[in-house]
C-alpha cells in the first residue's frame, strides 16, 4: 500500500499541496501533521511508523517533512527497511529505495553519514587531547580538596552530623558522602 506523509511545522501553515501531491501518487492512507520536526513528538510520525507493513512504500513531499537531519533521515529509511517496506520523495526523485539506483544512492549517502560521524569523532577526540595539554580539566568540578575531607572525617568521628558538616565545607550532604565512599 502507498502511505503518505505530510507534516508542516506550525497550526498555521497549509498541509494543501502536500496533500494534492501524495493523492496524485497514489497514496491510499495519509498521516497529517502540524508540528516541528524538531520536537521529540511527532504523533503522527510514531503511528505511521507503527502501522507500516511489508511491501508499503512510504510517500513523502520532500526529504525536510520527514527528517531534519541526515541522520535521522538514514535511520527511519533503515527501520522502513527491516519492516520490508520502501521509500520514496517525490521532490527528491533519487530518494527512492523502490528502485536498485535509488537503493545504490541511500546506500551512497549512508556511507558519507557514516564518514561524516567518523570525522567529527575524531575532531573531537583531537579537541580533547588538545584541551587536555592546555591544563583543561574535564568532568565535575571538584567541591572538596584532600585537607578539607580530612577535616570533615575529623568533624564526623567527633559525633558532628553529616549534615552539619557538609554545611561548614559548603557542600550539599549527599556530596559529602560521595566523597567520602570515594
Amino acid at each position: 500500500m502507498k502511505i503518505g506523509y505530510a507534516r508542516v511545522s506550525t497550526k498555521e501553515q497549509s498541509l494543501d499541496i502536500q496533500l494534492k501531491a501524495l493523492q496524485r501518487a497514489g497514496c491510499k492512507l495519509i498521516y497529517q501533521e502540524k508540528v516541528s520536526g524538531v520536537g521529540p513528538s511527532r504523533p503522527e510520525f510514531e503511528k505511521m511508523m507503527q502501522q507500516i507493513r511489508k511491501d508499503d512504500v512510504l510517500i513523502i513531499w520532500r526529504l525536510d517533512r520527514l527528517a531534519r537531519s541526515t541522520k535521522t533521515l538514514l535511520e527511519t529509511i533503515e527501520k522502513l527497511q527491516e519492516r520490508g517496506a520502501s521509500f520514496k520523495s517525490l521532490q527528491e526523485p533519487w530518494a527512492d529505495t523502490t528502485s536498485a539506483t535509488g537503493k545504490l544512492v541511500m546506500t551512497f549517502f549512508a556511507g558519507l553519514s557514516e564518514f561524516e560521524r567518523d570525522l567529527i569523532r575524531d575532531r573531537t577526540d583531537v579537541g580533547r587531547k588538545a584541551a587536555l595539554q592546555r591544563g583543561v580539566k574535564f568532568g565535575r568540578p571538584i567541591k572538596m580538596t584532600e585537607e578539607q575531607l580530612k577535616q570533615a572525617r575529623k568533624l564526623l568521628k567527633q559525633g558532628e552530623s553529616i549534615r552539619y558538616v557538609a554545611d561548614i565545607f559548603g557542600v550539599h550532604f549527599a556530596t559529602l558522602y560521595r566523597y567520602l565512599r570515594g
